[in-house]
């Protein structure tokens, strides 16, 4: 066997995805992408990254600016809606590409859908080499279809890029039992398991990427991404979470 075809070593460093929603952007604002709110994230994640030693891709939603489900509820044609939705979602990225590499932090923008002036074509074996090379990840486009979620495209990443977990950064340190901005009696989960987030119905991520991550048994972790440091504690392994696992 020749050097060029030696078996590729185990990767021994920790693999995580981050998903964040669109909204998160918007800070206090109605719409939009507020820069001090993406430069803020991108301190944390910068600072999560090196403090917990981890290779790190990140997808963001694309709510923010424009949702696909809310357009085709407005008379939209559901396809339509989904692709400028995945465009809001290359915005995004982009911004939040530029707040990571004001910080020095090396990253690259992958997109589902080929738009080669502005990023890469999102290619498996060139991301997995990316992030080897300490590069920081941010996949945009979703799937690069209509009618799935951001939440599917990044389970489906977090499944290509075999990474350990999926870390959902929300508003709320968690998975409650209702809403708790609705219902004070509402109590948090610490653990759940793939098969209760689906047999309750609860509003984590949709059903596919459940099912996704529960047929690559990669746990997911729900967490507050507006709680400052909350990032670095939870891959620390002691922040205010809940985690999903098969158990």
């Amino acid at each position: 066997m020749t050097q060029a075809e030696a078996p590729k070593p185990p990767r021994t460093r920790r693999r995580v995805l981050l998903k964040l929603s669109g909204e998160a952007l918007m800070g206090d604002g109605r719409f939009g992408i507020d820069p001090a709110t993406c430069a803020r994230f991108a301190r944390e994640v910068v600072e999560a990254r090196d403090s917990a030693n981890v290779e790190l891709c990140l997808v963001i939603g694309g709510g923010n600016i424009f949702r696909g489900m809310a357009g085709a509820a407005q008379g939209m044609e559901r396809a339509t809606a989904d692709y400028m939705g995945m465009l809001a979602t290359i915005m995004n990225a982009l911004a939040m590409q530029g707040a990571l590499e004001q910080l020095g932090a090396y990253t690259r923008v992958m997109s589902a859908i080929p738009m080669d002036s502005v990023c890469e074509p999102y290619i498996r074996r060139r991301a997995e080499r990316h992030m080897e090379k300490g590069r920081i990840v941010i996949f945009a486009a979703g799937v690069g279809s209509p009618f799935f979620t951001t939440d599917s495209g990044a389970a489906l990443r977090a499944a290509e890029m075999q990474c350990d977990a999926l870390l959902k950064g929300t508003s709320v340190d968690g998975v409650y039992t209702a809403d708790p901005r609705l219902d004070p009696t509402a109590t948090r989960y610490e653990t759940l398991s793939y098969t209760d987030v689906l047999s309750k119905n609860l509003k984590v991520m949709d059903a596919a990427a459940v099912s996704l991550m529960r047929d690559n048994n990669i746990p997911i972790i729900v967490f507050n991404i507006r709680e400052p440091g909350r990032l670095k504690q939870v891959l620390a392994g002691t922040g205010v979470c809940t985690t999903i696992t098969g158990g």
